[in-house]
């Protein structure tokens, strides 16, 4: 961080960015370690990553036996077709392969850009809706486009958390704009079953797409103010469970 940043209260730097997080900004381009700046506009590549895979297999579906890393892979691969012809797209994994947390940081910042993480949920049964994950100043116009698209064709929401702004790997360590996103709670029984039709998963890409063009459009513009900087070390191993 530049001494500059030290002097400056977060404060004052949220107040700095919210009042220039209109169209006429300058969109965030490039690697950043901390993102605390507005978020990108005019990008043209697209990281898309399909959660778990390999060994690690994410939540299972107790209502349809369907395993996260397979429903993340077909999501991904819905997205990036979405995307085709207006955004260079990058997946991080294209079978059901492994690829450790640190190892996903390492290529998206080679590749640059921005990064969606696709997910489903687990939890209390009761529990239900798509929730979105940002930890970078320069996510949050993304996520809140994200989130809002995701819900809105989700036909019913319960007790989930939305747009939550939580340090993990996969949202503070990337030194480009980054996103987690999770699709529904296969806990659910109602939003387990919707989970596992390939239609509902191809509006969740569509939705999701959508929110990606219009971010490269637009901006942060029509998002919110922008949240203050926090400043805080790389997540780690030994963190919280992600």
């Amino acid at each position: 961080m530049s001494r500059l940043f030290q002097l400056i209260s977060p404060v004052v730097l949220a107040a700095l960015f919210s009042s220039c997080a209109g169209p006429s900004v300058p969109s965030s381009a490039g690697r950043d370690v901390l993102g605390h700046r507005p978020g990108p506009k005019g990008f043209r590549t697209v990281i898309i990553d399909a959660g778990h895979g390999g060994k690690d297999s994410g939540a299972t579906s107790p209502h349809t036996r369907q395993m996260e890393k397979d429903l993340t892979l077909d999501l991904a691969k819905r997205l990036r077709a979405e995307l085709s012809g207006d955004f260079k797209t990058i997946l991080m994994r294209d079978d059901d392969t492994f690829i450790d947390l640190d190892e996903r940081v390492i290529r998206a910042n080679q590749f640059g850009g921005i990064l969606v993480s696709l997910h489903f949920n687990s939890g209390p049964s009761g529990i239900r809706g798509p929730e979105t994950y940002y930890w970078r100043v320069d996510s949050h116009g993304l996520a809140v486009r994200c989130q809002q698209a995701m819900a809105s064709v989700s036909p019913g929401e319960s007790g989930n958390r939305g747009l939550v702004r939580r340090r993990i790997r996969l949202t503070r360590n990337p030194e480009i704009p980054c996103l987690l996103l999770e699709g529904g709670y296969l806990s659910n029984p109602a939003e387990s079953r919707l989970c596992a039709d390939p239609a509902y998963r191809q509006k969740l890409a569509r939705a999701i797409a959508g929110a990606i063009r219009a971010q490269a459009a637009n901006g942060d513009a029509g998002t919110g103010p922008l949240p203050p900087p926090l400043t805080a070390p790389p997540s780690r191993p030994t963190d919280a469970p992600e």
